[in-house]
């Protein structure tokens, strides 16, 4: 310790190499704890704790301690024999220590305090300047609104003010137009009536009665053979009609079995799923009852292609053909149909000529269908391959 008496109104203190934690100060007491080791000072006279300073760091502490009078000291401390002095002057240390304590908490909550009381202050200040600008803002939408409302009202009020003026004066004109048409009817009443006279009688009237023909065929009449097309709709209607004597041996069949259209969409199921045996057997079926229906045995040929049965394919297709007769744009399709399945089993017989010729005859029902001439080329290209391995 390093006690200056450098002026006589402070007291200097330096305590060296250490490195204290915390200390305290009242008026009469210092204490400064630096682990394991505890200072106390008991000052003579009373110094102004308030105004008193402390530095502590570089292994120093230098406490500044202005006196309460400004007076020389005799003695920097008491003497250790004053131990109930020192006793009672440690625990008002303890107590004006505590009481600053507290009187700094208290300090630091009533700022804190304020501080929020002021921060809440200025936020609803700055939310009521808002409010108050939002219905600023408001009243100034609704004054311009109710003025454009009034303007457009008066617009309205004043064209149909001017509509009302428009149309007395032409009701005025027309009461004049009036009048002078009644004294020109009234000066020359003799010319109206020789007018009157010289009308000509309203016509009769009457209904006219308009009949058409009905046409099945889309086709103008003057483009059309009348008679092959009747002849086409006698046998399609010949073809539906099922005789009971055909149904004798056919008693044991369902009802639906004993339909012809509906033993073709059977079979036309088992042609799309693969089942290329039961499409046979429905249209063979239904073939027994009607014979009269070219779908049937087109539709067959079709079947026996798919399980290699040549021959039976040529032959139904023939039947098809047969049944086709006359040719109407009707059945073009189901023609050129036929024409290419037997086409196709004359190919697969290796009997590329008349293969040929079939296509041909679709191709000539059909001259647009970009697949049907590519076929047809193909087949003309192997017989032309034929022909020229043959002159080698």
């Amino acid at each position: 310790m390093d006690p200056k008496k450098s002026r006589d109104h402070i007291v200097d203190i330096v305590l060296l190499a250490f490195r204290a934690q915390r200390y305290s100060l009242s008026e009469s007491h210092l204490g400064v704890h630096f682990p394991p080791y505890l200072f106390e000072a008991f000052l003579a006279q009373p110094v102004d704790d308030d105004k008193s300073t402390a530095k502590v760091g570089n292994g120093a502490a230098v406490f500044t301690l202005p006196k309460r009078k400004e007076e020389p000291w005799d003695q920097l401390m008491l003497s250790a024999a004053d131990k109930e002095i020192k006793k009672d002057l440690r625990e008002k240390a303890l107590i004006r220590h505590q009481e600053k304590l507290c009187a700094a908490s208290k300090a630091k909550s009533e700022k804190q305090q304020a501080e929020k009381k002021y921060a809440l202050t200025t936020m609803m200040k700055l939310e009521q300047e808002e409010r108050e600008n939002i219905q600023k803002i408001k009243d100034f939408e609704r004054q311009k609104t109710t003025a454009e409302l009034e303007a457009w009202q008066q617009k309205q009020k004043d064209q149909r003010h001017t509509e009302t003026q428009i149309d007395t004066r032409e009701k005025s004109r027309m009461g004049i137009c009036e009048a002078k048409a009644k004294s020109d009817l009234t000066n020359n009443s003799g010319l109206k009536s020789r007018t009157l006279v010289e009308l000509p009688v309203p016509r009769a009237t009457g209904s006219i009665q308009v009949t058409f023909t009905p046409r099945v065929f889309p086709t103008a009449l003057r483009e059309s053979r009348a008679a092959e097309e009747e002849e086409w709709l006698r046998k399609q209607a010949e073809a539906r009609r099922v005789s009971s004597d055909a149904l004798g041996d056919l008693k044991d069949l369902k009802e639906e079995e004993r339909n012809p259209d509906w033993l073709k969409d059977k079979g036309d199921k088992f042609f799309a799923t693969g089942d290329y045996l039961g499409a046979v057997n429905a249209y063979s079926l239904a073939i027994r009852q009607n014979r009269k229906m070219p779908a049937l045995f087109s539709n067959r040929a079709a079947c026996h292609l798919k399980l290699k049965n040549l021959h039976k394919a040529i032959k139904d297709s023939s039947e098809a053909l047969e049944l086709l007769t006359p040719a109407v744009p009707a059945n073009a399709a189901a023609r050129a149909r036929a024409h290419v399945r037997r086409g196709t089993a004359f190919c697969q017989l290796q009997l590329y000529t008349e293969g040929l010729q079939e296509y041909q005859a679709a191709l000539k029902i059909d001259p647009e269908n970009a697949e049907l001439q590519m076929d047809t080329q193909k087949i003309r290209d192997i017989i032309q391959g034929s022909a020229e391995e043959g002159q080698t």
